[in-house]
């Protein structure tokens, strides 16, 4: 009897992550009623993360912290045994933002609220998704929220967000939560920009976020003050690693200053799930997401799915809204077959409408192509 597992993040803006599995799910087994599904949530560092880690055994912990704009959320963290694992857009996120975008004043704090909380509640091992942030701020807000000094030349603690960091004369590290020290702490992100300059992180991300031309040059200035003042404490400069630019410069600061390792948001939500183990039992592996693009070749979940899937010689295919890629680079990806919601519904707005119905005809689909149902 073929076994089939479904691994997949959301499709954004249409459905989440659990909404995609339930019907990719049911639209399998009404064409193959005989089909033995299973699935399993993944998440890549951004949006749903927390959903991912809890549904492969991390227990909720909950968290009132600032969002973007400084106004309290209701957030979380997930941990397991002495692991925690953090999700930057559930707390300060462009998710929290609404329709509201302040590229100059929105910040990381509440990631480093949460950050307190898990720490304070004796853990010692942190995984931090970074992906979909508000701010541009280089994670002074995070390090404002961990106990560092941000001052201007007259000693007062810097106002929240990015524009701000412009006044910022003197970095104050030594009064940072002391269990920092003993902790490891992982970034996951698919993000390798640097901090500063063309591939930077106001240059690539911060126009999204609300910065026009102006606010652009004003952040790539502020940030570049900021750098000066983190190289000066730390004794090294850090603004050309890989991954700097991670939301809106956490990912610097988080490297720079805190002593942390990035590495692929999916490999690592994988490896919390422990994904490979349920790939032996599998005949066919499907995974997806809203759009295949350029994107998802730089480490987003479905490549991620799919080359993990490949290693283990079991065959890997995608269903999406759309895909805006090549074969070759489709060949690059690892899936033996696309399968497209345009492909039945060629109007995309009537696809993010329907997304349900469609995700399960195409699922139907898939299935009646892959089983012979």
């Amino acid at each position: 009897m073929p076994r089939v597992l479904v691994a997949c993040d959301k499709f954004k803006g249409s459905l989440t992550g659990t909404q995609v599995l339930e019907a990719i799910s049911a639209g399998m087994r009404s064409a193959a009623p005989d089909l033995q599904v299973s699935a399993t949530l993944i998440a890549d560092g951004g949006d749903g993360t927390l959903d991912a880690a809890q549904s492969c055994g991390f227990d909720r912990v909950p968290v009132t912290a600032a969002g973007p704009f400084g106004e309290p959320v209701e957030t979380s963290y997930a941990v397991r045994g002495d692991q925690a694992v953090i999700e930057m857009a559930d707390a300060c996120g462009i998710v929290r933002a609404g329709d509201r975008r302040d590229a100059l004043g929105a910040s990381s704090r509440g990631v480093g609220e949460v950050m307190v909380a898990a720490l304070d509640a004796g853990v010692r091992d942190i995984v931090l998704g970074i992906g979909g942030s508000a701010s541009t701020d280089g994670g002074a807000g995070m390090l404002q929220a961990l106990g560092a000094r941000l001052l201007d030349d007259e000693g007062e603690d810097l106002p929240p967000g990015g524009a701000a960091l412009a006044r910022l004369s003197a970095l104050s590290l030594h009064t940072l939560h002391p269990a920092l020290a003993q902790t490891t702490l992982t970034l996951a992100s698919d993000v390798n920009n640097p901090l500063l300059g063309e591939r930077g992180t106001v240059a690539i991300f911060a126009r999204q976020k609300g910065a026009d031309t102006a606010m652009q040059a004003e952040l790539e200035a502020a940030l570049t003050n900021f750098a000066s003042k983190v190289t000066r404490a730390t004794g090294r400069d850090d603004t050309e690693r890989p991954g700097a630019g991670a939301a809106g410069g956490v990912g610097y600061a988080a490297m720079a200053v805190l002593g942390a390792q990035m590495r692929p948001g999916i490999e690592v939500m994988l490896e919390l799930g422990d994904f490979t183990a349920l790939l032996p039992d599998a005949d066919l592996v499907v995974t997806g997401e809203g759009a295949l693009d350029l994107q998802t070749l730089l480490g987003k979940a479905p490549a991620g799915v799919a080359r993990a899937a490949k290693a283990a010689g079991v065959p890997v295919i995608a269903l999406c809204g759309r895909a805006l890629l090549s074969a070759e680079e489709i060949a690059q990806t690892g899936l033996d077959a696309i399968y497209q919601l345009v492909d039945i519904e060629p109007d995309p707005a009537v696809c993010m409408r329907d997304a349900d119905r469609l995700l399960r005809e195409l699922a139907a689909q898939a299935a009646r192509d892959r089983f012979g149902a």
